[in-house]
């Protein structure tokens, strides 16, 4: 599965010259724990978490956030940002395309695809999404065919 077909979008994003209190507003409106922040042209320059809010000080998004920002295109496949967010400890990661932010992928949207993996009782298939798919990709068996398949966390 690539990250365009699970990333939420439109994503909460702030300038970087946004005060300190302007920036937790977001955070705790929208119920996220990060905010990025983009220049005028869209791009992204930094993301402030809760983390660095509590943690460093200062007026502005500027002063406070992260400015090595490791991002992902519409592209990726999800278990290579599930690797992305593990190996370098991350919670979230942007998606762009070419400079321009179109998206997000966190790691709770990754657990979610746990719950939405599909196997063809046919030929064994695995499919993943929210639904089965209408029928399957190898065999062309149909919809029915298909069963939720157990994931184990960590596989």
């Amino acid at each position: 599965m690539k990250v365009k077909e699970m990333m939420s979008s439109p994503v909460i994003h702030t300038g970087p010259d946004t005060s300190g209190a302007g920036v937790a507003q977001l955070l705790v409106k929208n119920h996220i724990s990060a905010v990025l922040i983009v220049d005028e042209d869209g791009a992204v320059v930094g993301i402030v978490s809760e983390y660095d809010l509590l943690a460093r000080s200062g007026q502005t998004a500027r002063d406070v956030m992260s400015t090595s920002v490791i991002s992902v295109s519409e592209d990726t496949d999800v278990d290579d940002v599930r690797a992305l967010l593990l190996d370098r400890r991350i919670s979230r990661v942007p998606v762009l395309a070419g400079q321009q932010l179109v998206g997000i992928i966190s790691r709770g949207d990754v657990v979610r695809l746990l719950a939405m993996e599909w196997a063809c009782q046919v030929c064994g298939e695995p499919y993943r999404g929210e639904t089965a798919p209408a029928k399957c990709p190898r065999c062309a068996a149909p919809q029915d065919q298909f069963a939720q398949q157990p994931q184990v966390p960590g596989d």
